[in-house]
């Protein structure tokens, strides 16, 4: 069997001292919360992607997607190894919907820290908090 590392996009969307995370299902990390992301498609630039996630998943609008930070992460139980990008956008308007219900249960605004997100984080926020980024410094 072939294995290829494969390129996560994650979001993180600014909203005053708050991210947005969603409740995954049906996909790796089912029941873990998550920025809005997917994969990097061929020959969308990081931005694109990361403009178009959030536009299918839960339909906020964002502006200036800057690169935040990267992770590498094993799912071990899935037996998948990724290489999860983290973009930077600050919200600009709309409510959050959840548009891909095969995906995502909710969408809920988080105060940003380890004691304030749920503990059950997706793995590659995890690994995130482990190099002790903060979107907001």
């Amino acid at each position: 069997m072939n294995k290829n590392v494969r390129v996560g996009v994650a979001v993180i969307i600014k909203k005053d001292h708050q991210v947005i995370l969603g409740e995954r299902k049906g996909a790796h990390g089912e029941g873990t919360w998550g920025f809005p992301g997917g994969h990097l498609e061929f020959g969308e630039t990081l931005e694109q992607c990361a403009i178009r996630e959030v536009a299918e998943e839960n339909g906020l609008v964002i502006a200036n997607v800057r690169f935040a930070d990267f992770t590498e992460d094993f799912f071990v139980t899935d037996d998948k190894h990724y290489l999860t990008v983290f973009m930077l956008a600050d919200y600009v308007s709309g409510e959050a919907q959840v548009l891909e219900p095969a995906k995502c249960n909710s969408w809920k605004w988080f105060e940003w820290g380890a004691e304030s997100l749920p503990e059950n984080i997706f793995l590659p926020i995890k690994n995130l908090f482990k190099k002790t980024y903060n979107p907001f410094n």
